[in-house]
Formats: structure tokens, C-alpha cells, sequence
């Protein structure tokens, strides 16, 4: 399977690209770059594989939640290129894709993970270890104010993953005994993105490119993005 997968959620701007078992990654986090960034990034990853777009299968969306300029970002650039190319577009969860990373580095079978919402809220996502070792919902990812998650339980062996809790460490402080350990994975890798996308593609969870909606959360910015000419 060959498929180009970016995410530019959060702080990082993280680009992939599949080429049957090999995945090469460009991930930079540089805050309020990644308009410059993500096309030389795109460019540089087919350039070095020989491959260009046509070639191929489907275009893998970090969907947020997350930063709404950034999300506006990828999605429009993914549209543009899957418009030009005849692709469809694969959206996952960038909170799913931080859930992927922490079960792989900490064996971990409870993941929560927390992205920074602003206004004294985060974006909250809590996962466990499917059978496949991908990341399952338990609840759906919502926004959540800094005091005590009451989906989990007191005693809770659960990984605390993403941004938020480094940017709100009264959320800790506040589910300190839900939580047994924060990781140090705090933004979406694009690479892990790519973990989610053949069952997605088998599963028929692809979408057209004018049929992307980012997940903002927060309903008023709930818009279509405008797709790049």
C-alpha cells in the first residue's frame, strides 16, 4: 500500500509516506511554521521515494482535534492534493494517533490523552489497547475542564499522554489517582497515523476530499475548510 499521511494539529508538522513495509518521516515542531513548511516537506519525502501522487492509494488525514488554524492547514492542503491526484482521503484522530504511540512505547493498555483546548480546557481522549494494539475509544473525545475525570476510575492503571498536561499541570495534580504515569509523547506523529489506515480503507472509512470535516469540537469553527486552488 502507498499512502502519504500529515498532521499539523498541534505544534509539530509531521508528514509520512508508505511505501509498502517502508515509512520514512519528516516531523519538525516549530510552532506557526507549518504553512512554510508542509509542501517541502510532501515534496521532499515523494522526491526521495520516486513516487509522485498518482501513485498513490490514499491520502491519510490528521483530522484534530487540535490547533484550528493548523488543522485548517492539513486539511486543505490534503484536499488539494487529493483533488489534483483523484484520491481519497483517510481521516484519523490525532489523539488516536498519540494513543498509538504511548500503547507501543509503554505497553500500556489505558491511554488518556489530553491536547490543549485553551480557555482552561483541553481536548480529552481516552483509549484502550484493542485487539489489534490499536487504540479504542471508550468515550468520545470531548472538551473538558481542569478537574477530575470522572470516566475513570480512582486507581485507574492509565498512561497520560499529549500537551495538556504539560500546559495544565493542575489537571494532573487534579487525577493523580487515576493516572500512573505521563508520558513524554505530546504531539501527533504523522507516521503513526499511517497505523490506522488499512483497516480504515478495508472498512470503506475513507471520504471524498470535499467530505473532510476537522474535528474542531468546539461547534462555532465547525466549517468546511476552503479547498487550495
Amino acid at each position: 500500500m502507498k499512502l502519504l499521511a500529515l498532521d499539523t494539529s498541534s505544534v509539530a508538522c509531521s508528514v509520512a509516506l508508505q511505501i509498502g513495509d517502508d515509512i520514512v518521516e519528516r516531523h519538525e515542531e516549530q510552532p506557526r511554521e507549518h504553512t512554510r513548511l508542509l509542501m517541502p516537506m510532501i515534496q521532499s519525502l515523494l522526491a526521495d521515494a520516486g513516487a509522485s501522487l498518482p501513485d498513490l492509494d490514499a491520502i491519510v488525514l490528521g483530522n484534530g482535534p487540535g490547533s484550528f488554524i493548523g488543522m485548517r492547514i492539513a486539511a486543505s492542503v490534503a484536499q488539494g492534493l487529493a483533488f489534483g491526484a483523484s484520491l481519497q482521503i483517510v481521516p484519523v484522530s490525532s489523539m488516536a494517533a498519540v494513543a498509538a504511540r504511548v500503547i507501543v512505547e509503554h505497553d500500556a493498555g489505558e491511554v488518556i490523552v489530553a491536547q490543549d483546548a485553551h480557555m482552561q480546557e483541553v481536548y480529552l481522549g481516552i483509549y484502550r489497547r484493542g485487539d489489534t494494539d490499536l487504540p479504542e475509544e471508550t468515550i468520545p473525545e470531548c472538551l473538558h475542564d481542569l478537574t477530575k475525570i470522572v470516566e475513570l476510575e480512582p486507581g485507574s492503571i492509565a498512561v497520560a499522554a499529549g500537551y495538556g498536561w504539560q500546559r495544565y499541570p493542575e489537571l494532573l495534580v487534579a487525577n493523580r489517582d487515576r493516572v500512573t504515569v505521563a508520558s513524554d509523547v505530546l504531539h501527533p506523529h504523522a507516521s503513526d497515523l499511517l497505523r490506522f489506515a488499512p483497516t480504515m480503507i478495508e472498512n470503506g472509512d475513507s471520504v471524498a476530499p470535499q467530505d473532510i470535516v476537522p474535528a474542531y469540537l468546539r461547534q462555532k469553527v465547525a466549517e468546511k475548510p476552503t479547498p487550495i486552488s
